[in-house]
């Protein structure tokens, strides 16, 4: 008897344990407090070739940031479809769906579409994409819903990729929780909603960006200069502050900040 209940048990684990071993690691977890600090960001073009063992960031507009990777590799975060002109199909996208803003139902052929919620109301999306030069993931988050609260409404995408850690925080209506923050764990770059009304207030944006302590901050979904400004305020101090008149930087582990910094990316739709 206790030898078949031994089996059983073996039989129901062997497939879990397989897939775990088979699963590639986060090493934004694994290494959360090593990340290292460089020099400076290069300003790039998001039609060129993007330089060995980086990623190049541009900021399209609203919350919508195209990453693109050396071997080619593109995704856009927040996608609501409205990218531009270019007759540009990216292979993967993220959305969320706490406002019409962030997501759409328009995908364009070849692109894969990855939900940050689930088809089942309350029920967490759950990602883990291994794509040989990038991993993609999420850490579900709640989100406000018709007076109420939709539990695991919403995610936050980390994309692994060069040996960096770059995190989307999204539709952010809540502070993460302890278990929230220890599942994102190192985040070198994060792109963060600073509009402060329909997300979360700039104060508790300001406290999260804190505790992450992120080497590159990209503030998105800010609607406008003063609030705009009002954010770059309150960030000034802890983090240093640069806005060098550009949509786009590349980044790398070798030309990360010193210093945590806050970088202003100006939205340009691609043409």
């Amino acid at each position: 008897m206790f030898r078949a209940l031994l089996l059983a048990l073996f039989t129901t684990l062997a497939p879990v344990v397989a897939a775990a071993q088979n699963q590639r690691i986060s090493h934004c977890i694994a290494i959360a407090d090593a990340a290292p600090g460089i020099e400076y960001l290069h300003k790039a073009s998001w039609s060129d070739p993007v330089p060995d063992q980086s990623v190049r960031l541009h900021y399209i507009d609203h919350s919508m940031v195209l990453l693109q990777t050396e071997g080619g590799l593109s995704v856009i975060t927040d996608f609501n479809g409205w990218t531009g002109g270019a007759r540009f199909a990216p292979d993967y996208v993220t959305m969320n769906h706490a406002h019409s803003s962030h997501m759409t139902d328009m995908i364009p052929d070849g692109t894969v579409a990855l939900k940050g919620w689930s088809d089942q109301f309350g029920i967490a999306a759950e990602h883990h994409l291994d794509l040989g030069e990038m991993l993609i993931r999420n850490v579900p988050t709640d989100i406000r819903s018709w007076g109420g609260v939709e539990e695991n409404g919403n995610s936050i995408f980390v994309f692994e990729v060069a040996g960096l850690c770059i995190g989307h925080l999204g539709h952010l209506h809540h502070e993460p929780d302890p278990a929230q923050y220890a599942a994102l764990g190192r985040l070198d770059v994060v792109m963060a909603a600073v509009d402060g009304s329909y997300t979360v207030d700039q104060p508790t944006m300001i406290r999260i960006l804190n505790r992450l302590r992120s080497r590159i901050v990209i503030p998105v979904h800010w609607f406008g200069e003063p609030t705009l400004q009002s954010f770059l305020d309150g960030m000034k101090g802890v983090f240093a502050v640069e806005r060098p008149g550009v949509s786009e930087v590349i980044v790398s582990l070798r030309t990360l900040p010193r210093e945590p910094t806050v970088m202003v990316l100006e939205p340009d739709r691609l043409r």
